[in-house]
């Protein structure tokens, strides 16, 4: 039986809004995509911190992005990532620029190999306070610290050490470290001074983060302890894969499968 072929015309005729489409959301995406920049700059003497830069062509707000674990990156020159690829704020990089945000994700400064034992010293401070003031003259726009899981030490800690006009304009905590640990001798954050804080918080964690030093039952005490955070709220947010360890990347407590949800609601807070 012979069918019946449609003649160029018509294919023609057929193709075209859908190629009209292919192109618009190809222009689209060439707009957010942008190419990642390695930075290093001098901060104390002898010692420079690396960082990946992403940025929209206009952003609305910058952010420091502090992975997790021992923050060991491995930000190699090509700008690739070699430690941590899968880690919730590593990989959804991207997704902040398309909010309109520019990042800066951050390793461990050349004098380290990784940050274990480092998230709470005077030379980070130093380290990360150079980077924001980097991100200022940059993008001219105001800068947040965003920390998940481990480094939501590092994120809180130099927000509790540079106050209001000398550090971050804000920070965001996802997953936060709220229970000890055995295997480590790092602190967590219910232990900072907190109430130091006078830049606004933000407080996301899944409701089903089932890592043992990030329970959710101990968020309202870090609430309570944001005494001097001039706005501050809890995100509580749900859905996604849990998948392996319930403190790696890909349970809930990396918000597996809801991640461009959950940026977009950081975003949409940063710029408020």
């Amino acid at each position: 039986m012979r069918r019946n072929t449609p003649d160029l015309d018509t294919l023609r005729a057929r193709l075209l809004p859908w190629i009209a489409v292919a192109i618009l959301f190809g222009t689209a995406v060439a707009a957010h995509a942008q190419q990642a920049r390695v930075v290093e700059i001098a901060t104390r003497p002898g010692v420079t911190q690396r960082f990946l830069y992403l940025a929209p062509e206009k952003p609305k707000a910058a952010a420091v992005l502090f992975p997790g674990g021992q923050g060991d990156l491995q930000i190699m020159p090509d700008g690739s990532v070699a430690r941590q690829k899968g880690n919730f704020l590593v990989r959804s990089r991207e997704l902040f620029v398309e909010q309109g945000i520019a990042v800066a994700v951050v390793g461990p400064p050349s004098d380290r190999q990784n940050l274990a034992g480092f998230r709470q010293t005077r030379d980070h401070v130093e380290d990360i306070g150079a980077v924001i003031d980097w991100l200022r003259r940059e993008a001219h726009v105001p800068v947040w610290l965003v920390g998940t899981s481990r480094g939501t030490l590092s994120a809180a800690y130099i927000s509790t050490q540079l106050q209001r006009g000398n550090g971050a304009d804000g920070v965001v905590l996802t997953s936060t470290v709220l229970a000890q640990s055995k295997n480590t001798r790092e602190g967590i954050v219910l232990d900072l001074a907190l109430e130091r804080i006078d830049i606004p918080v933000l407080v996301v964690h899944h409701k089903q983060d089932g890592c043992r030093v990030c329970p959710i039952s101990e968020v309202p005490r870090l609430m309570n302890k944001l005494t001097a955070a001039p706005r501050k709220e809890f995100l509580a947010v749900e859905g996604g894969i849990s998948e392996g360890d319930p403190c790696e990347a890909f349970a809930y407590h990396g918000y597996n499968g809801i991640e461009r949800e959950v940026v977009a609601k950081i975003a949409a807070w940063l710029v408020h």
